[in-house]
């Protein structure tokens, strides 16, 4: 333990070589600072990329048609084919390890107007059930219910563009008739979701009506734009997508191993890949934050090694009357650990400071995006770090200095 005595030596030793202090400190500091940035930074990004896919199933995929790649029952390739209502049967039906089994229809380039505001809007045909594959955060209202499948109501809900837009003043404006195209909906839902998976058209931008009411409204029939699926539990969809794709391939003349035909887009791949991604960058961060704080420490060690060689006299005379070995191991490793944390606790400060800069420049309509910050007990575990890395800095030039005799000091003289 170091008292106040021993403590104002220290400092005063460490200001005397000012310069020496501040270029081994500046080691340290910046060991520190790129540890700490590092970790807050990639805490900030990975959460902003999540927000990117927030709401969105993570066992999930995506099937829709597209023209034939291979020729198949005498028909040539390149034909065109759609996909209907009853392959979501055909589907429930063959493939038991399917959760959720939710149909969509798109139509694009069409206009909400309520009053004097117009927007361009995106149309979506939905089922209930789709707020499981892709959850919507209602500000307002509620969403799609069987209900509205059931009695054809002619209700609709809205993206946050659409509203703020449509309602620049704000409030609820559920139960208000909006014109989109030639038709009138009644709004019960206000749709604030924050992710960017845009299927078929963003979130934000979207007025989503019953998929029953779509197929009378637009003319499409039967007919379907794409199919959102969900796996039950401790289910892979790479596992089951084979058997998806022959459904549906088989029931459409098209060659079951066409991939292309009847595309499936496996979510549940590219929150892996996101997953992979951040694991090798935490390895990375660490890789480089440890490093260089051990290039700081190391730097230490020599600046003290130079320091010790520097005040032989001065040990040797502190040895003469009467000072033992620990007075003067204590003395140089309690240099190095003053050293270190002064300098390491700037760092973590200007760290700090650094990530909520950052933490502000991610904020949107108060909305933050991602959080910079570094938790407390990875704050703690560098501060303990430095601890260590103080003491171990310290300790051979302490062992040096412990060697040194009084005679051979003043002979030195």
């Amino acid at each position: 333990m170091v008292d106040f005595d021993s403590f104002r030596e220290i400092t005063e030793t460490l200001l005397r070589n000012k310069t020496r202090s501040f270029l081994t400190g500046f080691g340290v500091f910046w060991g520190v600072f790129m540890l700490v940035g590092l970790i807050g930074g990639g805490n900030g990004m990975k959460e902003m990329l999540e927000k990117n896919f927030e709401g969105f199933a993570t066992n999930a995929a995506l099937i829709w048609e597209q023209p034939t790649t291979r020729p198949y029952h005498g028909f040539r390739k390149g034909r065109r084919w759609c996909m209907v209502r009853h392959d979501v049967e055909r589907l429930r039906a063959h493939v038991s390890e399917l959760d959720v089994v939710s149909p969509v229809l798109s139509r694009w380039g069409s206009s909400a107007v309520y009053g004097e505001h117009r927007v361009s809007c995106n149309m979506k045909g939905l089922m209930p059930d789709y707020a499981k594959v892709d959850a919507p955060q209602m500000r307002y209202g509620r969403y799609l219910n069987h209900m509205d499948m059931a009695q054809g109501r002619k209700v609709c809900v809205i993206g946050k563009k659409i509203y703020k837009t449509l309602f620049p003043g704000g409030g609820d404006p559920c139960g208000q008739l909006i014109r989109i195209d030639s038709s009138y909906y009644s709004v019960v839902g206000v749709d604030f979701a924050s992710g960017n998976m845009n299927i078929n058209g963003s979130a934000d931008e979207t007025v989503s009506i019953p998929l029953s009411l779509m197929q009378a409204a637009y003319n499409k029939g039967d007919s379907l734009d794409l199919i959102a699926v969900t796996a039950r539990q401790g289910v892979a969809i790479s596992d089951i997508t084979p058997r998806m794709r022959e459904v549906i391939a088989r029931a459409h003349d098209v060659d079951p191993t066409d991939e292309k035909a009847v595309m499936v887009f496996n979510t549940e791949v590219l929150f892996g890949l996101m997953d992979s991604l951040f694991r090798g960058v935490n390895f990375l961060i660490w890789l480089v934050g440890i490093g260089t704080l051990l290039a700081g420490a190391i730097g230490v060690s020599n600046i003290m090694m130079v320091t010790v060689r520097e005040r032989t006299i001065e040990i040797g005379i502190r040895r003469a009357i009467g000072a033992t070995p620990f007075n003067i191991v204590s003395q140089i490793v309690s240099e190095s650990i003053v050293l270190t944390s002064v300098a390491g606790m700037s760092g973590i400060l200007f760290a700090i400071l650094i990530l909520q800069m950052g933490q502000l420049a991610a904020t949107t309509d108060g909305i933050v995006k991602g959080h910079f910050q570094v938790s407390f007990w990875t704050a703690i575990g560098a501060v303990l770090l430095l601890m260590l890395l103080g003491i171990l800095a310290g300790l051979a030039p302490a062992i040096r200095a412990m060697k040194i005799k009084p005679v051979e000091a003043m002979h030195e003289e």
